[in-house]
């Protein structure tokens, strides 16, 4: 039943996508890559093979139109994660210094990330948008988490690009057969996200056993 759901969604969200194209042309692309990015899970695994697809493959146009949709993807990623890196810094940041102590995130914590982002952040921004589910959310705790704008917006362009062309190309190489791509990427979605909150119940576990711990010195 919900797999049914899920799949009358996609095909409510394949009309949508379409309709954009239709009206929109490139920029729609620009305009569906940010919707995804800003943390609204539009999959780009629909997005890019559609553009290939019906952009170019269907139009007759050259394969060297596989840049620009790679192009026009990373920038639709780029704007959208800098909204999402936005209201992580303005609004998640302060929310998190005030009441994070209610669910066992400290301003230790807080620091941690911050330290952790400086080192790695640059790696963190390009190889999570290579991944699937991850890179929808990745903007939100890199700007928490106060991560060097110039660095995030850097390397969320270059990291997109790539998946980007790369799902285009899939789009055009097969054609109007181009949801398969969906089909074979869907089964990795849900291992991501259960990997994901495993990991953050086993922080919150690590967090509560260690100020029980305190409390009872």
């Amino acid at each position: 039943m919900i797999e049914q759901q899920l799949l009358i969604l996609e095909e409510q969200i394949l009309s949508f996508i379409r309709e954009v194209y239709t009206l929109f042309h490139w920029p729609g692309v620009v305009f569906l890559m940010a919707i995804e990015s800003a943390g609204i899970p539009l999959p780009s695994e629909i997005i890019m093979p559609l553009a290939g697809w019906m952009l170019i493959k269907e139009p007759g146009l050259s394969p060297w139109f596989l840049i620009a949709a790679g192009l026009y993807g990373a920038l639709g990623n780029t704007l959208g994660s800098l909204l999402a890196y936005w209201i992580g810094l303005k609004g998640g940041r302060p929310v998190l210094e005030k009441y994070g102590k209610f669910i066992l995130i400290s301003h230790h914590d807080l620091e941690q990330a911050d330290r952790w982002f400086c080192k790695y952040g640059s790696a963190t921004a390009f190889f999570s948008r290579l991944m699937p589910a991850v890179r929808t959310f990745i903007s939100f705790p890199a700007g928490i988490a106060r991560m060097s704008l110039t660095k995030f917006l850097i390397y969320t362009f270059l990291g997109s690009f790539p998946w980007s062309i790369a799902l285009a190309y899939g789009g055009y190489i097969m054609g109007i057969h181009w949801e398969e791509i969906r089909v074979v990427m869907r089964p990795f979605d849900i291992p991501i996200l259960a990997a994901l909150v495993l990991a953050a119940g086993y922080y919150f576990y690590r967090r509560w056993k260690r100020d029980f711990a305190r409390t009872a010195e």
